[in-house]
């Protein structure tokens, strides 16, 4: 099935949203995950939970509440209208706002289990032999924990690939700007265009496939000593 115009242009949009999200995820999760992984406070759990939240969230829900507070009326949004800047409503920096939250413990998660796995000793060498704690992370941290960015980066770009409710809430289903192709799917169906909601689908679950191939060979390359 060849795929039309508007519904290349909603793969375009969900791909770029994917891409952009998982890396604002990547930048924003990765010291969030060390600190995790590393801290002692005794709170910390707060945090793990707020953090996994969206896991168990109907994505309606935390839709609307990021629609009330990117909205005119909402605290941010008020803020950018003081300010004379519009509302994020309803924009495609609004999706990648709600996708990050949507996809954080995807991210997050992952990141944290792959740092407690590295364990202090190979930390507590490099500082004897006068690493800073910089060049620890850089040289040893980050070597060590590949294959939990490998997770981390794939499981949220797959997840935000198939994202409905949280980016229908916030997004709309503005075509070219906030359709993605799970909403261009939907209106497939109620529009009876079965053709086209299978050749969109199709190509969803084709790519899904392959980022879960991915995830799987490289855990296995990397459990065998392989580069």
């Amino acid at each position: 099935m060849i795929l039309s115009d508007q519904n290349f242009t909603a793969l375009f949009v969900t791909l770029k949203l994917a891409s952009i999200s998982t890396i604002v995820l990547l930048i924003l999760g990765t010291p969030l995950a060390w600190w995790l992984a590393r801290s002692q406070w005794r709170f910390k759990y707060i945090i793990e939970a707020i953090i996994a939240l969206p896991l168990i969230l109907p994505p309606t829900v935390l839709g609307f509440y990021l629609l009330i507070s990117l909205g005119p009326n909402g605290p941010l949004g008020g803020l950018l209208k003081m300010l004379g800047a519009a509302p994020l409503a309803f924009t495609f920096t609004g999706l990648v706002i709600g996708s990050v939250f949507y996809s954080m413990p995807f991210v997050v998660q992952p990141l944290q289990t792959a740092f407690s796995g590295i364990g202090q000793r190979p930390l507590e060498v490099a500082a004897t032999l006068g690493a800073s704690r910089l060049d620890r992370f850089v040289t040893i941290v980050l070597p060590m924990a590949r294959p939990g960015f490998i997770t981390a980066s794939v499981l949220g770009f797959a997840h935000t690939l198939g994202e409905f409710g949280v980016v229908l809430m916030i997004g709309g289903n503005i075509p070219g700007t906030t359709q993605v192709v799970s909403i261009a799917i939907y209106d497939h169906v109620e529009a009876l265009e079965y053709s086209q909601a299978h050749g969109l689908a199709g190509t969803l679950l084709i790519l899904s496939f392959m980022l879960l191939m991915i995830v799987y060979g490289a855990n296995r390359r990397y459990a065998v000593g392989q580069p």
